[in-house]
């Protein structure tokens, strides 16, 4: 990859047009987790610090291209001040001359929250009228919001080419932290793909197959493969219109050289609640009025031993009903164990997507990971290899 970071522009005295990830969590009317908030600072500070005007651009939830007074980022304001330390205004409208007065207002040290980009139809269209209205704002433009680089809308793709731009910091620490896992990985490589369906991640499964040396399947999805083997599951999550698609899968990566780690041990209730009664049975064992709820132990030794003899792992998607206690012993177990190669130094781990995201975060892992992504569908879309329009926008500066 190649583009442009914040070293590469000279901000003094410019209008710096940020488009950042404000789709925060609300409670009550008020910002309920202000994480997305906090990975946006660094960019934001450096360009207070080197004398520019930042300008913020983002979207709140689906307006579908009207104004809702429900999705305004102006609640917004008040919480990145506070993690700011900083004065935080608020425009009303992204566009327009309500938009043009609150910049050319705007003194130094302080900095512009623009109202949601999504109450204009122009910006998920990425209508070139939209896009030259957001342009007349700024002097500059800086893409920190990776999150939003997978759509081809005016503020992610259409502005990177109007305005002299470049990566915002989060998004430059997001790009080479994949680069790193994926582009130019240390060999060998490992993957965890979990998650409910095969269906949903056919493309993912698909790249990995022909990238890493070994490829761990669990959550639902191994229930689908173990089926695929002529293995019994019971009343386990399954789909059965899949099992030849995932003994295609099976037999090209064997092809390429990849294996494919899936449970030897399960986990099986015959409710799926929290502290169902439970217990460990091998894979081929479970019982026809019983459900697969996780992996086993042995089968996260065989997975431990995958991570240890690997230097670099791609995680996305839990190993089993993470949510319900006892059902997330396997994925706890098998992420403190990558956490702790990791601050060892003989690891590589970068893991995202939103339920994976919330299940190294509660197994205690999360921190230790060398990169742990909150961009959900531009994570995966990168996985799968696909070119994401908004990093290609970034490139062709």
């Amino acid at each position: 990859m190649t583009f442009k970071t914040l070293d590469d522009l000279d901000l003094r005295g410019k209008r710096v047009l940020i488009r950042v990830d404000l789709n925060v969590p609300m409670q009550d009317g008020r910002v309920s987790d202000d994480t997305r908030i906090r990975a946006v600072l660094p960019t934001i500070r450096e360009v207070l610090d080197k004398g520019g005007k930042p300008i913020l651009l983002a979207h709140f939830g689906r307006p579908k291209g009207k104004p809702n007074p429900q999705m305004s980022l102006a609640p917004v304001a008040p919480a990145l001040e506070a993690a700011l330390g900083a004065p935080v205004r608020f425009a009303p409208d992204c566009v327009g001359p309500v938009a043009a007065q609150a910049v050319a207002e705007l003194p130094e040290g302080a900095v512009l929250l623009l109202e949601n980009l999504r109450f204009h139809p122009g910006e998920e269209a990425n209508d070139p009228a939209f896009a030259d209205a957001l342009a007349a704002l700024g002097d500059v433009y800086v893409n920190d919001a990776f999150s939003a680089a997978h759509r081809a809308h005016a503020s992610t793709e259409a502005l990177a080419r109007r305005l002299p731009c470049a990566a915002g910091r989060l998004m430059q620490k997001e790009l080479e932290a994949l680069e790193k896992a994926l582009a130019r990985p240390e060999r060998p490589v490992a993957a965890v793909v979990g998650g409910a369906k095969v269906s949903t991640k056919l493309d993912l499964l698909g790249n990995l197959s022909g990238r890493v040396e070994r490829l761990v399947i669990g959550g639902g999805m191994a229930n689908t493969f173990l089926a695929a083997q002529g293995l019994e599951v019971g009343r386990s999550l399954c789909e059965r219109d899949m099992l030849d698609t995932a003994r295609d899968i099976m037999r090209e990566a064997a092809g390429r050289g990849c294996e494919i780690i899936l449970p030897i041990d399960v986990v099986v209730a015959e409710e799926f609640k929290a502290h169902a009664p439970s217990r460990v049975v091998p894979a081929e064992a479970c019982p026809a009025d019983a459900m697969i709820l996780d992996a086993g132990p042995q089968s996260v030794a065989r997975i431990c031993a995958a991570f240890d003899a690997s230097r670099t792992l791609v995680w996305n998607g839990p190993l089993g009903a993470f949510e319900l206690p006892p059902f997330n012993a396997a994925t706890d177990a098998a992420a403190r164990h990558a956490a702790r190669l990791t601050r060892e130094g003989r690891l590589l781990s970068v893991a995202g997507g939103g339920d994976t995201v919330a299940a190294l975060n509660a197994s205690g892992a999360a921190q230790d990971f060398s990169y742990v992504s909150t961009a959900g569908g531009a994570f995966l879309e990168w996985l799968e290899g696909k070119t994401l329009p908004g990093v290609a926008a970034l490139e062709a500066c």
